[in-house]
């Protein structure tokens, strides 16, 4: 999908000269306010999805304080995963935004914009997961929440950094409005001070001899307007406000434009059939990366690991290498010899083989490898944004990647409550992991097997062309 230069972040000048626009590329592209927005979308990762992926912990206290089921108290989590992703409201209002504008800031190194931003989640997940065992210890699980909550209050902060990428056009074309509003009432104030005839037409003549009066009598009515003591200024004021009525009027309509255009228009998405695909299997892919972050500290407490688990977590071992993995793989993806697309499955095809080796690793130092490779391979998450752009254009950038979302947002919410549900049926979180990883699985084999498809049709697509 084409788009132009000013959705880019790209500005035209005339050249007087030679009577051609020139390209200007906006300060604020890959450097300027653009790394601020990094830095905003970095923090966000921490106190939004650190917060998520810290869940674990909080999970553990509640199996043992309410000594309900695993598939039920599993939903705690996965409801506050999934409200963020599919609902939109809370920490998914900040969360997309966050997400969306470094795409819009950065061109040429946004593999590695996004990645930096995104390895939020990877610190905040380490920090998040040693500060609410510590508050949970201290004050209780309760008290820690509503700890977590404050600090949480620095989203406000973040959402003060953004702002939108706006270009010179915007800017002018606003000082253009304006000037042409104060000229509209200069003259408005001016015609309503000339003589009209009884057939309504201007004595001509007599405004020229009569310049300077005319002037005076536009003065007056001036004063007459501020004071509200003419009738012809109580009529103008009256004019003002039906322009400003009409205005408003206008300006709700567009907005309901743009509004019905961005959901509604939202649906064009789905005739892109590499897109389909790419929702499918969004839509198991999120679970197999948050049912380990639910249910690890649980299994390793099953395989009497808790002491070795103490002193150096499983989830945070997933956290720390998730940044590397992020930025690595963001690294790798700018090459220019380097495909996203392929980078993109690779990690995936890597973090599938992990979720279903999991359940085989009986010790310390075999579950540790295993979620060291999960967290590189989950890397590929930083990656998203830029394959959904290649895919619709950064036009629709903000619509596909909410609906990505919306279907990661799915998958987190069912995720957990059904490895919880087949744990209380075997005792065992073996078959989770090994359903959730064949799903994940078909999920990659669409994936691959979509643009195939596509690629032959538009190779058919000429050929019957031709014989019509």
């Amino acid at each position: 999908m084409c788009t132009t230069q000013e959705d880019i972040g790209y500005d035209f000048e005339d050249d007087s000269k030679d009577k051609t626009k020139t390209l200007k590329p906006n300060p604020n592209i890959d450097g300027g306010w653009a790394w601020m927005i990094v830095l905003s979308s970095f923090l966000v990762h921490i106190l939004i999805m650190g917060s998520q992926m810290a869940l674990g912990i909080l999970n553990m206290e509640w199996l043992a304080e309410f000594s309900q089921s695993r598939g039920l108290t599993a939903w705690v989590s996965s409801l506050s995963m999934g409200i963020t992703l599919i609902v939109g409201v809370g920490s998914g209002m900040v969360y997309l935004p966050a997400v969306v504008m470094v795409g819009q800031y950065f061109q040429k190194r946004r593999a590695l914009a996004q990645g930096l931003s995104t390895t939020g989640t990877g610190f905040g997940t380490f920090l998040m997961t040693v500060l609410l065992k510590y508050l949970c210890k201290e004050f209780g699980w309760r008290n820690a929440m509503f700890i977590q909550g404050a600090v949480s209050l620095n989203l406000c902060v973040c959402g003060a950094l953004m702002r939108p990428l706006s270009s010179k056009k915007d800017t002018n074309e606003k000082s253009v409005e304006r000037n042409n509003s104060e000229d509209y009432h200069a003259k408005a104030l001016f015609h309503s001070a000339k003589p009209i005839k009884s057939n309504g037409v201007v004595h001509e003549e007599q405004e020229e001899k009569e310049g300077p009066a005319n002037v005076k009598v536009l003065y007056n009515f001036q004063a007459m307007e501020c004071k509200g003591k003419s009738r012809h200024g109580k009529n103008l004021y009256a004019l003002c406000i039906l322009k400003r009525a009409s205005q408003l009027t206008v300006t709700i309509k567009n907005g309901f434009g743009t509004w019905y255009s961005s959901y509604f228009g939202a649906a064009s998405l789905f005739t892109n059939r590499v897109f389909v695909a790419f929702v499918f299997w969004a839509l198991f892919a999120y679970s197999s990366f948050v049912i380990p972050f639910i249910h690890l500290p649980e299994i390793v407490k099953q395989y009497n690991l808790s002491t070795q688990n103490d002193v150096f977590p499983l989830t945070s071992i997933i956290a720390i290498v998730h940044i590397f993995g992020k930025v690595i793989l963001g690294i790798i993806s700018d090459l220019p010899c380097i495909s996203t697309w392929n980078v993109f499955l690779i990690a995936n095809f890597t973090l599938v083989i992990c979720i279903l080796i999991l359940p085989l690793m009986h010790t310390y130092i075999g579950l540790a490898m295993v979620c060291a490779l999960i967290g590189f391979s989950s890397g590929y998450f930083s990656l998203m944004p830029v394959v959904t752009e290649d895919l619709v254009g950064i036009q629709h950038l903000a619509n596909a990647y909410g609906i990505i979302i919306c279907a990661n947002g799915i998958s987190a919410l069912l995720g957990p409550p059904f490895a919880g549900w087949i744990y209380d049926i075997t005792q065992k979180y073996d078959f989770s992991f090994y359903i959730c990883g064949l799903l994940y699985m078909v999920g990659i084999i669409v994936l691959l097997i979509q643009p195939c498809i596509q690629k032959k049709q538009s190779k058919d697509q000429p050929t019957d062309n031709t014989k019509v």
